[in-house]
């Protein structure tokens, strides 16, 4: 009697921290997404500020400096999304980080790009900029196929689950 009597302890125990945690990762997950979410207004606030501030500067350069900042914002709620998908299906899902790592990628290619044809008469620093612009384009595909591979998987243990028993 006295060892189950330990044992229904060590289980209200364990239960009762299991809850603890959970409410404590659930703080956790609400403040970075409220900091995500208050991140992604103040950069849509300033990429406003800077379309007013660059309106007498060539449109090339307003427009890459608009391009950066939104693509910006664009990881900002990828993140958002990928803690509001944690949050809600209690599991970390590998695929918006992926989406996250190759909206990354494009913004660092659209900026190498732009300085590379500021830099072009400049032998070593032009190729090292390619180089970089090559790897960054080999990451996203990378990346993309990284995503691909997780829908088909996805797709696959679906219709695994979707299968009368017996089939």
């Amino acid at each position: 009697m006295t060892q189950q009597r330990g044992t229904e302890d060590d289980q209200e125990r364990q239960r009762f921290a299991d809850r603890a945690l959970k409410v404590a990762e659930d703080v956790v997950y609400w403040s970075i997404a409220v900091l995500l979410l208050t991140g992604s207004v103040v950069l849509i606030v300033a990429q406003v500020n800077v379309l007013l501030r660059l309106r007498h500067t060539p449109a090339t350069q307003t427009l890459l400096e608009l391009l950066d900042g939104l693509l910006l914002v664009f990881i900002f709620v990828e993140l958002l999304y990928a803690v509001r998908t944690s949050l809600r299906s209690r599991e970390l899902v590998a695929e918006p980080f992926l989406i996250v790592g190759i909206l990354a990628c494009i913004k660092e290619i659209v900026v190498l790009s732009v300085d590379a044809a500021a830099i072009l008469d400049k032998g070593p620093e032009f190729s090292r900029a390619i180089v970089q612009i090559g790897v960054l384009g080999a990451l996203t595909l990378v990346l993309a196929v990284a995503i691909f591979v997780l829908r088909l998987q996805r797709r696959e243990a679906d219709h695994i689950q979707d299968k009368p028993e017996g089939c």
